[in-house]
């Protein structure tokens, strides 16, 4: 890929488009990444944006300057995540400016009031989809431990009520552990070879 100003450029304006046309906070953007860089534009695979989407998540900070702040490192390095980030930033930035100056004005009005709620509903059918799109593809490729440990966060968190801090904590070391134990095991098998 050639990393002209161009490329830049675009890179730029893809996460500033993005950032300006989302509502409903990480989970929704990362829903329209995966469709800009993995689907349109194939810059990233998809299971590159699923470990993108896991380390933002786990990450401190908001998940969609986290999520940028990868796909640019990835794309273009540190010129890449600083662009990236600056596109995500920049338009809630502009847009609760502009609404500040307002508030009042928006804090009482019914329309508006009525518009939020709508964009409630469509957040959550965006969240939906990507909760489909991203985890199918763990069960379609039948990974039984990602399977169990999708199944037991959602039991820990949901039914159990343990605290999402722990059960991301525990995740990231079985997810270590797992690791570990597939490279001895190619190890094992090169040094027979």
């Amino acid at each position: 890929m050639n990393k002209n100003i161009k490329f830049y450029f675009k890179l730029f304006i893809y996460t500033f488009e993005l950032s300006a046309m989302t509502f409903g906070g990480g989970y929704v953007i990362i829903s329209l990444m995966k469709k800009q860089f993995v689907e349109k534009l194939g810059w990233i695979d998809e299971k590159e944006m699923l470990d993108f989407t896991a380390i933002a998540q786990s990450s401190p900070g908001a998940i969609a300057v986290n999520a940028s702040l990868l796909i640019g490192y990835r794309l273009a390095g540190l010129a890449g995540a600083f662009i990236t980030i600056l596109g995500t930033i920049l338009p809630p930035l502009i847009i609760l400016s502009v609404i500040s100056l307002g508030y009042s004005a928006f804090q009482s009005n019914p329309y508006i009031q009525s518009i939020l709620k709508g964009m409630q509903a469509g957040v959550a059918a965006v969240i939906a989809d990507v909760v489909l799109s991203m985890g199918g593809r763990i069960f379609r490729e039948k990974r039984i431990l990602s399977i169990l440990i999708m199944i037991a966060s959602l039991v820990c968190v949901a039914f159990l009520k343990i605290n999402i801090v722990f059960v991301i904590l525990t995740c990231g070391l079985i997810g270590v552990l797992s690791t570990l134990l597939h490279r001895a095991g190619k190890a094992e098998q090169n040094d027979l070879s």
